[in-house]
């Protein structure tokens, strides 16, 4: 553990699943960063098989997906006799991660009783709006697509202390959304940050450039 002052406080990354009925229905805070996130963007472009003049236009922001891999360990909440971590290990964490993929059980068994009532339409089940938080100028609505979870250490009753999580996330755009849709203002705050951001490189590489031509 590195003890010098002025070390830095880390902002760590986290997933947040948000629903109207349990504003935070899961949190899922990294205990450590990972040293290392691939992130693949997909154009989406409107002119592909079209009119000449159409090959530069879109048809909205790129396909991204997101890749990490977590690694969740106990040791330190069992080393200060957490009372959760002794008695179900990283059960909890697990758990608050994996229901981000869960229709919430209340809406299941609500659907079943419709079901069983004879309803002709019954909508599909909605999971909670999962945020991916990485730093203050990446908070993101995403989904998660899939993720694999390896279980290395245990303790006497079984219950995991040491797991490493592979993720893959899809970012949700405004398309994905409708304008009154939370989701939709989150991601045109990151797309109106992205913009700023670019526009303060231009900045900086025009007077990179003309300090250049000074010399």
């Amino acid at each position: 553990m590195n003890t010098f002052p002025q070390s830095p406080r880390l902002i760590k990354g986290a997933l947040v699943g948000v629903d109207i009925a349990n504003p935070l229905a899961s949190v899922v805070v990294f205990q450590y960063n990972p040293a290392t996130m691939t992130r693949r963007l997909e154009a989406r472009a409107a002119g592909e098989g079209g009119d000449p003049g159409e090959t530069t236009r879109l048809s909205g922001p790129p396909k991204e997906t997101i890749t990490l891999t977590v690694e969740i360990d106990a040791a330190d909440q069992l080393e200060k006799a957490d009372p959760l971590a002794v008695s179900m290990g990283l059960y909890p964490t697990l758990s608050a991660l994996e229901l981000m993929l869960y229709p919430k059980s209340a809406m299941v068994i609500a659907n079943s009783v419709l079901a069983l009532a004879g309803s002709i339409e019954i909508l599909p089940l909605e999971g909670p709006l999962v945020l991916f938080a990485w730093g203050v100028n990446r908070v993101l609505p995403v989904r998660v697509t899939s993720f694999s979870i390896t279980e290395e250490a245990y303790d006497p009753a079984l219950n995991p202390i040491l797991a490493k999580v592979e993720l893959s996330l899809q970012v949700l755009s405004y398309q994905d959304f409708s304008v009154l849709h939370p989701g939709f203002s989150l991601f045109m705050a990151h797309q109106v940050t992205k913009e700023v951001m670019g526009t303060l490189n231009v900045a900086n590489s025009a007077q990179n450039i003309a300090l250049g031509l000074k010399l």
